[in-house]
C-alpha cells in the first residue's frame, strides 16, 4: 500500500469515528451521574403550586372573578421563600412572584405562619379574598381585602389589606423576613407590578391565602 493510500485510509477512519461518535451522542445521550444536578436547574426558585390553579379557576368561574389574573399565596414555606404569585388561571402562567410577610401573631419567633381569624390576633387568615378599593394609607398605595370565607371573615373590619413595605426584600433568602400586623405585605417593586392588573380589570381579582 502506497503512502498516499495510507493517508487517505487514515483520514476516512477519522471521519467515520467522528460520525459514529456524533450519532451515538444524539441517540444515546448520557444522563447525569448519581448525586449530580444539571446546571440548568441550579439556583432556580420554586414556582407557584399549579395543583391549586384548577380549584382557583373553578372559584373564579362560579363567582365571577377574573380568570386571567389571580393571586395565590402559599404560606406553607417559611417567609424567605417566594410565596406570593400573580398567575393567569387560564394558561397557568406565572406573571409575578415575590416574597410576602405573614402576621406575627404577637410573637417574634413565628418562622412559619400561624393562622387565626380572631380580631386583634395579628395573625394571617387563610381563605379566599376579593381585592377591593385602592386607597392611599399609612403604607402608601394599598388595596382593601374582603374575606369571603368563615376563616377570614374579619379581614375587612380589622383593616387587613394588601400593601407594600420597603423592609420586604425582592430575592429569596435563608433567613426569615419581617412579619406584618396580619396583612399580606410585599415589596414596593412587586406591588408596582401587581397594580396594572388590579387597576385595569373589569372583574374582581381573587387573592387566595392557603397553607
Amino acid at each position: 500500500m502506497t503512502i498516499i493510500r495510507k493517508i487517505k485510509l487514515g483520514f476516512y477512519l477519522v471521519v467515520l469515528a467522528a460520525a459514529l461518535a456524533y450519532w451515538y451522542s444524539v441517540y444515546f445521550p448520557s444522563s447525569p451521574r448519581s448525586g449530580q444536578v444539571e446546571v440548568s436547574t441550579l439556583g432556580v426558585p420554586a414556582d407557584t403550586d399549579t395543583s391549586k390553579i384548577p380549584e382557583a379557576l373553578e372559584f373564579a368561574k362560579t363567582y365571577g372573578y377574573s380568570r386571567t389574573f389571580a393571586i395565590p399565596i402559599n404560606l406553607a414555606p417559611h417567609s424567605g421563600n417566594y410565596r406570593f404569585f400573580g398567575v393567569n388561571l387560564l394558561t397557568k402562567d406565572t406573571l409575578i412572584r415575590g416574597l410576602v410577610a405573614h402576621g406575627h401573631c404577637q410573637s417574634t419567633e413565628n418562622r412559619y405562619a400561624e393562622l387565626s381569624n380572631e380580631s386583634g390576633s395579628n395573625c394571617s387568615s387563610i381563605g379566599h379574598y376579593k381585592i377591593g378599593t385602592k386607597y392611599q394609607g399609612s403604607f402608601g398605595t394599598s388595596y382593601k381585602l374582603h374575606g369571603m370565607d368563615y376563616t377570614n371573615s374579619n379581614a375587612y373590619d380589622t383593616f387587613v389589606v394588601l400593601h407594600s413595605h420597603s423592609c420586604i426584600p425582592l430575592e429569596p433568602q435563608e433567613d426569615d423576613i419581617s412579619q406584618s400586623e396580619g396583612c399580606p405585605t410585599i415589596a414596593p417593586a412587586v406591588l408596582d407590578e401587581v397594580m396594572p392588573y388590579l387597576d385595569n380589570t373589569v372583574r374582581p381579582v381573587l387573592l387566595w391565602v392557603y397553607k
